[in-house]
């Protein structure tokens, strides 16, 4: 398939792309699944509270049962008292995780997030970088051209040497190559932005 092609004055070519990336059927569940996935794994919970039978320490009754005008009581290590274990607290357990996903599921749901952004409209595809851009205003200038300002944008490793640091101060930005993005961040920035090159590195995963 044929999408439009965009360079930093907003001059329009067409290029070819494959269709199993920029124009695949949209799988919400597969969608839905991966980005569970990912999400659980940034999660990294390991907060963890002792439970009363974990506390170290007599187990013996503080005082009688009757007789002393006292609430009952059994041992200190009851939740209501202080150093005591604590009630319904956190296990420390990763158990919000599902199923390993395969790297077909992975690609497929990826292709399938890439391909709603082209239906959105939210895709963008430009040319290779090829002079330097240092100054954070004449690349916010660029960005707002494009109605970018909330982007997420996978560049090539040379466009990103020309380029990032104009950008690494920008609010509602973020720079990524091809390896390091994820579904997650698809779905976070309203934008996605493409150079010809971390297109033609994108599709080398699906041939």
């Amino acid at each position: 398939m044929k999408l439009e092609k965009l360079n930093i004055d907003g001059k329009k070519e067409t290029i070819e792309v494959l269709d199993k990336v920029f124009s695949t059927k949209i799988n919400k569940q597969l969608i839905s699944n991966v980005l569970y996935k990912v999400n659980a794994n940034i999660k990294g919970r390991k907060a963890k509270t002792k439970q009363k039978n974990e506390i170290i320490g007599s187990t013996s009754k503080i005082y009688a049962q009757k007789g002393t005008g006292n609430a009952r009581h059994a041992s200190r290590k009851a939740p209501i008292f202080v150093g005591g274990g604590v009630a319904h607290g956190p296990k420390g357990q990763s158990n919000y995780k599902k199923r390993k996903l395969n790297k077909s599921e992975k690609k497929q749901g990826l292709a399938s997030l890439i391909s709603e952004k082209k239906l959105l409209n939210d895709l963008i595809i430009m040319d290779d970088f090829k002079k330097e851009i240092i100054k954070t205003k004449d690349m916010s200038l660029i960005l707002r051209k494009f109605d970018a300002i909330n982007s997420l944008i996978i560049l090539d490793n040379e466009s990103k040497k020309k380029i990032f640091k104009s950008l690494r101060n920008l609010p509602n930005v973020k720079v990524s190559d091809i390896n390091h993005f994820s579904g997650l961040d698809v779905v976070k920035y309203k934008k996605l932005i493409l150079t010809i090159s971390s297109v033609k590195e994108l599709e080398k995963r699906y041939k």
